[in-house]
């Protein structure tokens, strides 16, 4: 009787451990390529992630990044990701043809692409992002509405940009241009300074020395930077500025921004896992595009 009850048991604890195999081997691996780990933006975007894991539960997540904006560094996040077994990548491609060969290997290896702000020229499942260029133009008309406001009717804008390469800002750039067509102002060459702040600073300085009257920064980093130039120079310069954070609201708030194009990079990286678990379970992924929202944050709106 005793043996019967041990091999009865042994067995149990036999079928225990194949469930739990079998439930662990469930698990898909997702990981989250950001252009880096700099900016509030990619954080957010994480969180947003973080946070359909955790309803989910059969996803094993991972968050790699570039330290810095590096098309190369991003190639081998890329890799890395693959090497790790991964089942689907969401990725914020740092420009568009730069990481297209690493992510046609990804796709060839049997890995599920869905791009989260910023695609790049290879075909995923499914983009989610702010619809850019529309957003430039509403940049573009709160800086109107701001010179109108300080009486300023013509004069030099300055756009600080990532680069020439990133889809995302060059559509906001594209647009922000459009909103000024017509009217007397002169738009710069736009100067590129990587997302980072301390060369949006400079560039962003220069722009006021040239005797620009606005000064547009297209992502978070070139905000920062706008702002902090403007102050610095005593906040006589119309700043606009695209994405949220805690130091671009400050300069709201002390005067020194009028206004910030607020995505909601949490929506794409929420999404972007919910997107990546119906793909994963075999279910339709949803729409080619979703367009994730963009808000006009100003002084009167903190």
């Amino acid at each position: 009787m005793k043996k019967t009850v041990a091999v009865f048991l042994g067995c149990v604890l036999l079928a225990g451990l194949f469930v739990a195999g079998a439930a662990a081997a469930e698990k898909h691996k997702v990981y989250l390529i950001t252009m880096d780990q700099m900016d509030q933006h990619w954080v957010t975007v994480n969180a947003g992630a973080e946070k359909a894991v955790a309803e989910l539960g059969n996803i094993d997540y991972k968050w790699l990044a570039p330290d810095v904006k590096d098309d190369a560094k991003q190639i081998e996040a890329v890799n890395n990701a693959v090497a790790g077994g991964a089942h689907v990548l969401l990725v914020a491609a740092n420009g568009p043809t730069a990481i297209s060969a690493a992510l046609k290997e990804a796709s060839e290896a049997g890995v599920k692409i869905v791009y989260v702000d910023s695609p790049a020229d290879f075909p995923a499942i499914q983009t989610l992002a702010t619809d850019n260029e529309a957003a430039g133009v509403t940049a573009g008309k709160e800086m109107l509405k701001g010179l109108e406001a300080a009486g300023v009717s013509e004069g030099k804008i300055g756009i600080v940009n990532v680069n020439a390469a990133t889809a995302s800002t060059v559509a906001r750039e594209k647009g922000f241009r459009a909103a000024f067509a017509g009217t007397k102002f002169e738009l710069l060459e736009t100067q590129y300074c990587d997302g980072d702040a301390a060369r949006a600073k400079d560039i962003a300085s220069n722009y006021i020395t040239q005797g620009c009257v606005g000064i547009f920064g297209a992502n978070e980093g070139s905000t920062v930077g706008t702002g902090n130039a403007i102050q610095e120079a005593g906040g006589k310069v119309i700043g606009v500025g695209f994405d949220k954070s805690n130091m671009i609201l400050g300069l709201i708030k002390n005067g020194f921004l009028v206004a910030t194009m607020a995505q909601n990079p949490d929506v794409m990286g929420y999404e972007g896992v919910k997107t990546a678990a119906r793909a994963l379970a075999g279910e339709p992924a949803g729409p080619a595009y979703v367009d994730t929202g963009v808000s006009v944050l100003t002084k009167n709106d903190l």
